[in-house]
């Protein structure tokens, strides 16, 4: 089962037929961690994918979405 306690900060971002959700939370340990979440319309129902990224790792996530997202934007 989760460790996930409290949430610390959210963020909704709309995106055409998708909704990505940026949750910071808090696990029972004191530790952070991101979820990125994706929601899209798929026929009749939505679908659902999620990613975690632990405190220790998000600078290191940091760096290479910055990386990609600059990439694309050239």
């Amino acid at each position: 089962m989760s460790a996930e306690k409290k949430e610390l900060f959210s963020e909704k971002v709309r995106a055409g037929s998708r909704t990505y959700f940026f949750d910071v939370k808090e696990a029972t340990s004191g530790s952070k961690y991101l979820v990125i979440s994706e929601s899209r319309k798929v026929g009749e129902s939505r679908e659902h994918n999620r990613v975690m990224v632990f405190e220790e790792d998000i600078q290191s996530f940091s760096e290479g979405l910055q990386k990609a997202a600059g990439f694309i934007q050239k």
